[in-house]
């Protein structure tokens, strides 16, 4: 493998990891998130943005959230596991969500897809169909507008 420090565990799904890396994450909800909702979750996903991990988008549409990121360097000797920040901010969401609907579980799934972005096609190719999604969902005319999207240097 080309990649440093490369390892694979599995929950339900395959989980790759490698140091530096850049990675797309995404996870489905169980029901069409409000604007509120989409924006809490918004808000907690992007709070270690520059800290633990750089974002190059984000996007959390009602039915689906998707992201593409490098973790940071933290220091020496420390290894991040961003499925700790992803999953921690998703439990932070899931129960002010909780606390406003009344409901019993977060409105998203638990475990996550992940990938390594392969080479520089790829990375391109995951950008523009995330920055493409709020359109294609309808829920604006342009991107920009789309308040729950963030893209670096936009």
């Amino acid at each position: 493998m080309p990649w440093k420090n490369f390892q694979i565990w599995r929950g339900r799904l395959p989980h790759w990891r490698a140091d530096d890396v850049t990675y797309y994450v995404t996870f489905r909800h169980r029901r069409p998130l409000s604007d509120q909702e989409r924006s809490v979750l918004f808000r907690t996903l992007f709070k270690p943005e520059g800290k633990k991990i750089d974002f190059e988008i984000l996007c959390v549409l009602p039915e689906a959230t998707e992201m593409v990121f490098a973790v940071r360097d933290i220091g020496a000797n420390e290894t991040l596991e961003f499925s700790d920040v992803v999953e921690k901010a998703k439990i932070r969401a899931g129960k002010l969500i909780i606390k406003s609907s009344g409901e019993r579980f977060p409105p998203f799934f638990v475990e996550s897809y992940d990938r390594i972005i392969r080479d520089e096609a790829e990375l391109e190719e995951r950008l523009l169909s995330i920055l493409g999604s709020p359109v294609d969902h309808e829920l604006v005319e342009d991107p920009s507008e789309y308040e729950c999207l963030y893209v670096r240097n936009a």
